[in-house]
């Protein structure tokens, strides 16, 4: 076997744990993992190895006297495991994989495609990096020298200019020292209206008349064409600095770079309709959408905390060995599962916590509560994301309309999704018509839902 075909085998292995993980997901038995690890059954798949001919004939080829002929192919020995029939007619042996969150939660990345990434929101922790940042106070010996000399020279830079210029705007027929600093500001020299006098009374001191009579030019224009005006930077390049005049204001101490440690953490509240409608086949299938989707979320998140509410007409919280398979005989207000979330979410900070709210049920609901009381509520509750997976087998009831009135009022908003799924050959679709809601919506700018935001709050 070539090294391309053993690459080939290799990239089927990976290939086959993926199908396994989602065929596990749609039809496999989720009771046999634990919140933990996650054992799911994988079929052996035989990888390439080399073996050495134990033969007594010398060499490993097969021509005469053991020695091998240019171009002649290595035969296994007959009887080694390779008999005649096509691939693939005997069904293969199962053995079991067990991952832990974390792993699952790549694994169904790379098999469905998916890119969330999640952000911290409480600090745990604040520590010092390098001395990279800095402050106008701090202790001497944490004084920046080449931060303050780039600030005191950068500020001379800025009011240096050609003073033998300026003067010689005194030269021009008729102008007093008024004229030449509106002259000189005008043409963008740094010079002060002190500066001007001073030079001025000089030059009248030196000369014995006022400047207004000295007419070596006979305007700002031609002084202009005649004289040209030295930056202060190819001056300094010229003749050096001697000095450089600094202030207090340019002292820069330096400090450590705070750093802040950020835990990803979230919290997940798994609603479920428990009413007299919802069948074992409707509970089944709620089970495998939400139970992969709180090992994936695990994975991704350093901390998770999972609560669950079951409802008829009224919601109560219980735990999760109830959540599944708990049912009731009553009728269906799903408002009042929000309420309870609304409740148990105070616990938690939208400020703090990543937060999920995933609800699933047959569509059914009382009349009106989902346009009059359940989508204001999910409004008003904060967080990254509100799904619904409607689990109606067959072609449903004729009042099932609660997930296409959730789906009518937020649109293409990226913290709802809705899934519907009506077997288990729709689960894994469902989980990512739900997951891949919230990775788009993390790639938005700032992470901000579509349907807005009215309290600051920080989204993702």
């Amino acid at each position: 076997m070539g090294l391309t075909e053993d690459r080939e085998r290799f990239r089927e292995v990976g290939e086959t744990r993926r199908e396994d993980l989602a065929e596990f997901i749609s039809h496999g038995d989720l009771g046999g993992s634990g919140a933990d690890r996650i054992r799911i059954p994988i079929k052996v798949v035989d990888l390439p190895a080399f073996e050495y001919d134990q033969r007594s004939a010398g060499g490993v080829g097969q021509g005469g006297d053991g020695q091998p002929q240019p171009g002649q192919p290595v035969d296994p020995e007959p009887g080694d495991g390779d008999e005649d029939g096509d691939p693939g007619e005997e069904g293969g042996d199962h053995e079991y994989y067990e991952m832990d969150p974390e792993e699952f939660a790549r694994e169904l990345d790379e098999a469905l495609g998916l890119d969330l990434e999640p952000k911290g929101k409480r600090v745990v922790e604040e520590v010092e990096g390098d001395f990279t940042d800095t402050a106008r106070t701090g202790p001497r010996g944490a004084l920046d020298v080449n931060e303050f000399f780039k600030r005191g020279l950068k500020r001379h830079l800025a009011t240096d200019f050609d003073e033998s210029y300026v003067r010689e705007g005194l030269f021009v027929d008729g102008a007093d020292a008024d004229d030449v600093f509106a002259w000189a500001r005008g043409e963008g020299v740094p010079v002060s209206r002190a500066w001007v006098a001073d030079a001025a009374a000089t030059l009248e001191s030196e000369r014995g008349e006022p400047v207004a009579a000295l007419d070596r030019w006979e305007s700002f224009d031609a002084l202009g064409e005649e004289v040209d005006r030295e930056s202060a930077a190819h001056r300094i390049r010229r003749e050096g600095l001697d000095s450089v005049p600094f202030r207090r204001e340019d002292e820069r101490f330096r400090h450590p770079e705070v750093i802040e440690e950020r835990e990803r953490n979230v919290v997940v509240v798994n609603v479920r309709d428990a009413s007299g409608s919802m069948r074992e086949t409707k509970r089944e299938l709620v089970e495998r959408v939400f139970t992969p989707m709180d090992w994936y979320l695990t994975g991704k998140y350093d901390a998770a905390e999972f609560r669950y509410v079951v409802h008829d007409a009224e919601a109560w919280e219980v735990d999760r060995e109830e959540f599944f398979g708990i049912q009731s005989g009553g009728g269906t207000r799903i408002s009042s599962a929000y309420e309870l979330v609304e409740e148990i979410l105070e616990e938690y900070p939208y400020s703090e916590w990543n937060r999920y709210v995933f609800a699933a049920g047959d569509s059914e609901n009382a009349a009106s509560d989902t346009t009059e009381r359940v989508i204001p509520l999910m409004e008003s509750i904060d967080a990254n994301l509100h799904g619904y997976v409607e689990t109606q087998p067959g072609d449903g009831a004729a009042n099932a309309r609660h997930a296409d009135e959730v789906e009518s009022a937020f649109g293409d908003a990226d913290d709802v999704a809705v899934a519907r799924v009506g077997e288990p050959d729709d689960v894994t679709e469902a989980i990512y018509e739900i997951l891949s809601t919230e990775s788009e919506a993390t790639g938005s700018a700032g992470g901000e839902s579509a349907r807005g935001r009215t309290d600051g709050g920080e989204r993702r």
